[in-house]
């Protein structure tokens, strides 16, 4: 299983719930309005951009919009890939939230 760091599975995450919305600029909003906490632009790309190169997500140029002066985004998808390493995350911290005794 590919190890994630807490940025790279939470912008994952975002990625898969807004499946075709999900842009750089989505995403941070996303991420702000999830957590509470704003991140920067640059900060997103750099995560994009390596989830991409791992190959948990992949990218496809989207239509040209007015309100963007006519260029293009770049949308990020989920890979098959990147759904299987959400899903062994999500099994394997369901195992341990189960094993404490508290919250069981």
């Amino acid at each position: 299983m590919q190890q994630l760091g807490y940025l790279e599975e939470t912008v994952l995450l975002l990625i898969m719930m807004m499946e075709e919305e999900a842009y750089g600029f989505s995403v941070s909003e996303a991420y702000k309005n999830h957590t509470g906490k704003s991140i920067s632009i640059s900060a997103i790309h750099t995560v994009l951009s390596r989830l991409e190169k791992k190959g948990l997500i992949k990218s496809e140029m989207g239509g040209a919009t007015e309100e963007r002066g006519g260029r293009r985004k770049r949308i990020f998808l989920p890979t098959t890939e990147g759904k299987e390493v959400i899903m062994d995350i999500k099994k394997s911290r369901q195992s341990l939230w189960s094993q404490i005794p508290d919250l069981a």
